[in-house]
């Protein structure tokens, strides 16, 4: 999508033939779009500043970028550390995003979300270290089958984990 930047600060969304806001376009591109800012005078693009405007404002900078990093990065004025920063910020961000993609894909296996469920959000599944009550002995009974589909349902996930792991490998 093409934006529009006028010297007033507002940003004028081509696609759709109207003024828009930062947050309307911040919202679109959580929704996935690709966005294009440019100067409405001059056509200068102004893409990259606008994004950084948005994250600036909008994502708690400060966590982001805190002054003090600010500060040297200011005073080195280095393009060959801008160069490796930004690659540096993109892989880790790649990263990131895969071992989060990962992890969700454990999710269903975590047995410490199960662990959870069973504590009722309470520590020790309901006992406080100052209880005195006895410790649960398990009883001998097998636990329950699982259903037949819930079984098939694991081992397409398990070969689709093994096969996701053997790509990484590659």
């Amino acid at each position: 999508m093409l934006v529009k930047k006028y010297g007033n600060r507002r940003l004028y969304d081509t696609d759709s033939s109207r003024y828009i806001t930062l947050e309307d376009l911040t919202a679109l591109i959580r929704d996935g779009a690709e966005a294009k800012v440019v100067d409405a005078k001059t056509g200068q693009d102004l893409t990259q500043v606008t994004l950084t405007q948005i994250i600036m404002e909008g994502r708690g900078a400060d966590k982001i970028l805190p002054a003090p990093l600010l500060h040297q990065l200011i005073r080195l004025g280095d393009d060959a550390l801008a160069d490796f920063l930004g690659r540096y910020v993109q892989a880790a961000l790649e990263l990131y995003l895969t071992a989060k993609k990962t992890t969700q894909s454990f999710m269903p296996f975590n047995p410490l979300v199960a662990l959870t469920q069973f504590a009722n959000n309470t520590p020790f599944g309901g006992w406080t270290q100052s209880s005195t009550r006895p410790v649960p002995v398990p009883s001998n009974a097998p636990p329950p089958e699982p259903a037949l589909d819930d079984v098939q349902q694991m081992r397409k996930e398990l070969d689709e984990l093994k096969g996701m792991l053997r790509k990484r490998k590659k």
